[in-house]
């Protein structure tokens, strides 16, 4: 009801932008889950490995890492870098971290180590590791967006006047329109089965 509830802030703009936001949360949750074009579920077979011993190790890694050239980032559950930080101390190896846009994030090799929740954690406590080249010259994973859309209120983001009620609540539809695309098979592999759980845990 913007007439009545528009003072001292924009009520419609506040709406959307919580709105956007928690479209913005959705997306990448299918970015990396979705069934037909989420990247967990678009790794080839032959770039699936599973951890030898159970957490995820120094060795591991490289073994995810040797199987592509210019690995540009890891993406891993937040508990997965935990249960990897606790392997390379058990093994005595301290990685450095590098300057990621002006912060310090972990790596492995050179190689930036994120975190992202929306890599799911099973029941039994285990959870996975992505490595992936990017970009479309190098022939890597790309991300996929809807150019020119009518009543683009972000780019690939539109937000539609549906109009006002009967109660005069005014209505709007917003729509993300976004994929993700992996250009050759080697581009995306993951390390599966990594065990996050401390031992006694």
């Amino acid at each position: 009801m913007a007439d009545l509830y528009n003072d001292p802030m924009n009520q419609v703009q506040e709406q959307l932008r919580l709105t956007v936001e928690a479209l913005r949360e959705r997306q990448k949750h299918e970015l990396i889950n979705n069934s037909d074009f989420g990247l967990l579920h678009n790794v080839d077979y032959r770039q699936r490995i599973s951890t030898r011993s159970g957490p995820p190790t120094p060795d591991d890694l490289d073994e995810l890492l040797g199987l592509r050239r210019n690995t540009r980032l890891l993406l891993a559950h937040p508990k997965a870098i935990v249960a990897f930080g606790r392997e390379c101390n058990r093994r005595g190896i301290y990685p450095h971290g590098i300057d990621l846009d002006g912060s310090g994030v972990p790596a492995w090799r050179g190689v930036p180590l994120l975190p992202c929740n929306k890599i799911p954690v099973s029941e039994s406590r285990t959870s996975s590791i992505l490595a992936m080249r990017t970009g479309e010259d190098d022939q890597g994973v790309v991300g996929l967006h809807q150019a020119g859309i009518p009543d683009e209120f972000q780019p690939s983001l539109n937000a539609r006047f549906m109009g006002i009620s009967e109660t005069a609540v005014m209505s709007y539809l917003v729509s993300a329109y976004y994929s993700a695309a992996v250009l050759v098979p080697s581009a995306l592999g993951v390390l599966e089965n990594a065990e996050i759980s401390a031992p006694g845990d």
